[in-house]
């Protein structure tokens, strides 16, 4: 099926395809390894993974590259504060990144670059540009990018700066997202400060450079997508952009995919106002990975998402029904009745949800046709009339779902686990909810046993012993569920 995706240089929702008509190039941007990421960015990552996850299951394969950014005037910044050489700063938060995408369930994309390894490129790709006479070096030894050489500039983020001032320049990684001046390609380095000796002489590259040099070195001068947050389309990719075609004098990435960013109860994320949360936050609270990559997803990316306690306790809920309806089918009687209504909803929903996603992307209707899905088939699991030939039809669109949304398999007790453990190692174990302590070294082993026992004193006619074998998991957070089908247990 064609996959049509907003392309925010053009403004249109587009076919996206390979050029080549083999893999899709993309690049996103990665994150600036100073801190631990908070859900604002994860979202963004997030839509990645579903947008590369969907390629592939209509059989595309994706070239994904993304960037770490490991130096930069914020890196600088609090490696010096920490007394300690930004290559002793960074590998902490890159690891704390790739085990929270890990937690998230968010595939690894296929070449992870980092600035610091690719010096070279970027001092070629600056020189390149000097040629040109789109970069100049300044008194200091710092070399710049001349906005003036670029009349495009503004295409992608649709800003009018038609009255730029030529040689006015911004040298940090953090300024003004509504103006525009000369921007740094190569930093000379203030006294102590971290820095490579190059034919550009002694310094650092600014953040712009690094992404078009590593994104060109692996996908060539002009690939399929760029993607990223919705913050970073000015100046940043704005910025990629006219250094990346004024080397090239080719059209740098054909489809830009931009994520929105959330607000947090209604209000934009800061920690000045309290409602700042990293994934590690939200686990030490007690809620589930999955469920906070669900209500990730849920809001389709051009959207802005509401990010509540009240939505995430409801995504709970949700895989609970989503992960009980797949055990349910998998458990379900050989029935031979034919039921007609189920296998044409079946066949509605799987087709229902491969079309919203190539529409743009719209998890939330591709979302909405899988519990259609799932009420239809519990009812009729309830009245036994599922239907024997019914059975691996619903499990083949639950696998599709599966696919891209990646909440029925359960790792949630793992990644409870890894973030109590980075918890006790970290010295924060007062941020760790009360009913997680409790659960901590109640393994799952642990509890299948009590199950067990529970489930062979109500066959003895034991009820004393199993009342009191299920208080004992409830005080530690365990819910028991006695069905028709079974006996399962879940974690709160």
């Amino acid at each position: 099926m064609t996959i049509r995706l907003f392309n925010t240089l053009t403004g249109r929702v587009e076919e996206l395809a390979p050029a080549d008509g083999q893999a899709l190039r993309m690049y996103a941007c990665g994150p600036t390894v100073y801190d631990y990421g908070h859900i604002g960015n994860f979202r963004t990552f997030l839509q990645v993974d579903v947008l590369r996850r969907f390629l592939r299951l209509q059989g595309i394969t994706p070239r994904h590259v993304m960037n770490i950014t490991d130096v930069d005037d914020k890196i600088i910044r609090n490696a010096a504060a920490a007394g300690v050489d930004i290559g002793q700063y960074t590998p902490r938060f890159e690891q704390a990144f790739f085990e929270d995408l890990d937690a998230l369930a968010v595939e690894k994309p296929e070449i992870v670059a980092r600035a610091t390894e690719h010096i070279p490129s970027m001092v070629a790709l600056i020189e390149r540009l000097a040629e040109q006479d789109c970069a100049y070096r300044t008194d200091d030894g710092s070399w710049y990018f001349r906005i003036a050489s670029f009349p495009e500039y503004g295409k992608l983020s649709r800003k009018d700066f038609s009255g730029i001032t030529d040689g006015a320049r911004v040298d940090v990684d953090e300024y003004d997202k509504d103006s525009a001046r000369d921007f740094a390609l190569w930093k000379s380095p203030k006294p102590g400060e971290y820095h490579w000796q190059t034919a550009l002489g002694p310094g650092r590259p600014g953040w712009h450079i690094e992404c078009s040099a590593m994104a060109t070195e692996y996908l060539g001068e002009a690939f399929d997508l760029h993607a990223g947050g919705e913050d970073l389309m000015f100046p940043h990719h704005e910025n990629e952009i006219a250094q990346s075609e004024s080397a090239s004098h080719q059209t740098f990435a054909r489809h830009w995919f931009h994520v929105r960013f959330l607000l947090v109860e209604g209000r934009k994320m800061s920690k000045s106002e309290g409602n700042f949360y990293t994934l590690r936050d939200l686990l030490l609270k007690g809620y589930k990975a999955s469920a906070i990559r669900m209500l990730l997803i849920s809001v389709p990316y051009r959207q802005q998402l509401n990010f509540t306690f009240e939505g995430l306790a409801a995504e709970t809920g949700a895989i609970d029904r989503l992960r009980t309806f797949h055990q349910r089918v998998l458990a379900a009687p050989t029935v031979s009745a034919l039921n007609v209504d189920l296998a044409a909803e079946t066949s509605r929903a799987g087709q229902s949800f491969c079309e919203a996603l190539g529409n743009d992307l719209n998890t939330a209707e591709a979302r909405a046709a899988i519990f259609d899905l799932v009420r239809a088939g519990n009812a009729a699991m309830d009245a036994g009339t599922l239907g024997t030939e019914n059975v691996p039809k619903i499990l083949d669109v639950l696998n599709r779902f599966d696919q891209v949304f990646a909440v029925l398999e359960d790792h949630d007790t793992e990644a409870t686990r890894f973030a109590l453990d980075w918890a006790e190692r970290e010295g924060r174990l007062e941020e760790i909810a009360p009913e997680l302590l409790a659960q901590r070294d109640f393994s799952d082993d642990k509890i299948q046993a009590l199950v067990d026992k529970r489930t062979q004193a109500k066959r003895t006619r034991n009820f004393a012993l199993a009342d009191q074998i299920r208080n004992e998991l409830a005080e530690k957070g365990i819910v028991i569920e006695d069905s028709k089908d079974g006996v399962r247990w879940k974690r709160k």
